[in-house]
């Protein structure tokens, strides 16, 4: 199974140019997984947070070709990796069946104090059933 989810480019994500200014991007990524948590792990952000949270402790992204005002993207959720404190994913964005951008991310679960520590059983059997049924 992969997350998909949809997002229109809007003015505020266009420079000048009326083109995907790139740190928006990094933006839609992270709406991404926030709406995977919520609607797939049933963790929306607004419950995690108060007990801990997930930041992106590394990214690697390669832009395609550039996204203009009014397409309609596709990003893509691919879950890579679940480890003891990390979750790694690959979200791919496309729009008109191009690839525009693809990113590579790693996420780390951390407590309230900001510290490193092993993700929830019920929320870790959740992202790997995810993962396993990516498989099937």
């Amino acid at each position: 199974m992969v997350f998909e989810f949809s997002q229109k480019v809007l003015f505020k994500h266009c420079d000048p140019a009326g083109i995907v200014f790139y740190p928006r991007y990094f933006e839609m990524i992270n709406d991404c997984i926030e709406t995977f948590f919520s609607d797939v792990i049933g963790w929306p952000f607004e419950e995690m947070h108060k007990t801990g949270g997930v930041p992106t402790v590394q990214i690697n992204t390669k832009f395609s070709v550039p996204s203009r005002h009014g397409d309609q993207l596709l990003l893509k959720l691919t879950a890579t990796e679940l480890g003891e404190r990390s979750f790694a994913t690959n979200i791919t964005a496309y729009a008109n069946n191009e690839e525009r951008f693809s990113a590579d991310t790693v996420l780390v679960y951390v407590n309230k104090a900001g510290r490193p520590t092993s993700w929830p059983e019920s929320h870790k059997i959740k992202i790997f059933s995810f993962m396993r049924s990516e498989n099937d």
